[in-house]
């Protein structure tokens, strides 16, 4: 791979992000979480239901209280269900997602359905079982029967169970050559948890554990985890990097 040409294209992703941070010249982005329905989702969407708020159950921290109505999406009663995985797919973007996890609950947020930012109850933890598996995480990879190559977060920011909070993501989609061949790896230009800065510049050199394929394309769809616990997501909106 020519580097100087790497680089350059990396600069001009970082000053696209810039700009659309700034709204300057940005394209417009789509809301895929609305709080009304699920039209923007490939179905089936399971027991995903929208509702107006979600609270820790004072009998069971580790479960919502579900308050009826319209404004976030919930993975149901149970905290159980499909995936939600987009009708969309894209390449180059930035992707903003608020959720909240009850005690003890796992999600993530998969770019093209394949690279993973964990979503995990980190609350006061110093360090986790292994890299990647703590909130903001870039989940590790599945080789040989073991994790390999998980990438924790810089700083632990996450937020106690029951409280809302937000991934900022600026994601380089791998390159392809006209033959079809990879010549350059998906990578996580800017990660911010919370507002601060988690990842910076990070490559990932195929798919995070439980992807959706093995595979790696010029483009996929956004999948939100929904089998690992209960959660709430809200705001998610993705901005497309031309």
């Amino acid at each position: 791979m020519n580097t100087q040409i790497n680089r350059r294209g990396l600069l001009a992703l970082l000053c696209c992000a810039a700009c659309s941070f700034s709204g300057l010249a940005a394209p417009k982005a789509s809301t895929l979480i609305n709080g009304k329905d699920f039209t923007a989702w490939r179905t089936p969407t399971g027991a995903w239901t929208n509702a107006a708020a979600v609270s820790l159950d004072p009998a069971d921290p580790a479960h919502f209280v579900i308050q009826p109505g319209n404004g976030i999406a919930v993975n149901g009663p149970r905290g159980n269900t499909v995936d939600l995985v987009s009708q969309q797919e894209f390449k180059d973007v930035q992707v903003h997602v608020e959720f909240c996890i009850p005690k003890r609950s796992n999600s993530g947020v998969y770019l093209m359905g394949r690279y993973e930012v964990q979503i995990y109850d980190s609350f006061g933890v110093v360090k986790d079982e292994y890299p990647g598996l703590e909130c903001g995480g870039i989940y590790p990879r599945w080789i040989a029967d073991k994790n390999v190559g998980g990438s924790s977060p810089r700083v632990n920011v996450s937020k106690a169970p029951g409280e809302w909070q937000s991934f900022d993501i600026t994601f380089r989609a791998p390159r392809f050559g006209p033959d079809g061949k990879k010549t350059g790896n998906a990578r996580f230009v800017k990660v911010l948890h919370n507002g601060t800065l988690i990842h910076e510049n990070l490559e990932v050199d195929g798919p995070t554990r439980a992807t959706l394929w093995e595979d790696e394309k010029p483009a996929g769809p956004l999948r939100l985890q929904g089998d690992h616990g209960p959660v709430a997501y809200r705001n998610v909106r993705v901005r497309e990097l031309k």
